[in-house]
């Protein structure tokens, strides 16, 4: 896969739920459909959004198939295989079958708090074990610790494969510095939807989004006038998205994103504890929210 593939816009999916809480293929398929359609560049499957912290091994593989299959090579699929205990990812990606996947999205390890040479050990050696292209993914607010510009600069600069950061620290100075001496072929992609516009305007290649589910071809157009250079038509969807985009996250993701899937009757709003779904105060709100997209 041309490492070009991860500009543009990139789809965190959700793992929609019946309300059994078991998984809902038939709305899976109706969101890929939609999200295509909608002209999004790439998809995420098991990442944060996907909440891949609750599906068990098979049901983490079913989905990945499923989604490899209703894709069928029309754009490229990330997988999501991210943890806190480095050998049960070695595990993981030497069981995982690589047929039209291609990257994986890593998130830092969570909870343990390693320090940046751990950090930086952890992604040697998943770099080391994967046979396709890895993205890091810095999420702080997450995982309780930084990935520091240093520690990105030097796995990119030592490793091949990894080829990507997904930046959702929303510090700006890090985010610029990693931009500022980052290999040529190195991409910084934004994980962070209401800030993708300005990061874009400092160097960054994309969005690994969560508002992409709802609204693709919305989203997904902004980022392409942002990556031209057309600020006045990125502006004008940045700020007619923003307050939605706000809403999502007010009460935790993903219940804020699979309620206005919901609302667009795309999905159920299910989601599976210790997430639970955003209160009937915040899901009115939202209403109000995507009458106003329309």
């Amino acid at each position: 896969m041309s490492q070009k593939s991860f500009n543009g816009t990139g789809v965190a999916i959700v793992t929609p739920f019946r309300n059994d809480s078991s998984i809902d293929f038939k709305s899976l398929e109706k969101i890929l459909e939609h999200i295509i359609s909608g002209g999004v560049d790439y998809v995420v499957v098991l990442g944060t959004t996907g909440e891949s912290v609750t599906l068990s091994k098979d049901e983490k593989k079913a989905v990945i198939n499923y989604v490899i299959d209703t894709v069928d090579k029309r754009i490229p699929v990330v997988v999501g295989i991210g943890g806190n205990n480095t050998q049960e990812i070695l595990n993981t990606i030497s069981a995982t079958e690589y047929d039209n996947v291609d990257a994986i999205l890593s998130v830092s390890p969570y909870y343990n708090k390693p320090s940046q040479q751990g950090i930086y050990l952890h992604f040697k050696a998943i770099a080391t074990a994967s046979p396709v292209p890895v993205i890091i993914y810095n999420v702080p607010g997450r995982t309780g610790s930084n990935i520091t510009a240093e520690t990105t600069l030097k796995l990119a600069g030592e490793f091949n494969n990894i080829v990507a950061v997904k930046e959702a620290s929303g510090n700006f100075a890090q985010i610029m510095q990693i931009i500022k001496y980052k290999p040529k072929n190195f991409q910084v992609i934004s994980g962070d939807d209401a800030i993708t516009l300005p990061m874009i305007a400092v160097g960054a290649s994309g969005v690994i989004s969560v508002v992409a589910n709802a609204f693709p071809k919305e989203f997904s157009a902004m980022v392409n006038f942002a990556l031209k250079g057309d600020l006045a038509k990125a502006n004008a969807l940045h700020y007619k998205l923003l307050d939605i985009i706000n809403a999502l996250f007010e009460e935790g993701s993903p219940s804020g994103v699979k309620a206005v899937l919901e609302i667009l009757k795309f999905a159920r709003n299910n989601v599976r504890l210790p997430l639970a779904p955003v209160s009937e105060k915040h899901y009115a709100k939202l209403d109000g929210l995507v009458k106003k997209m329309k």
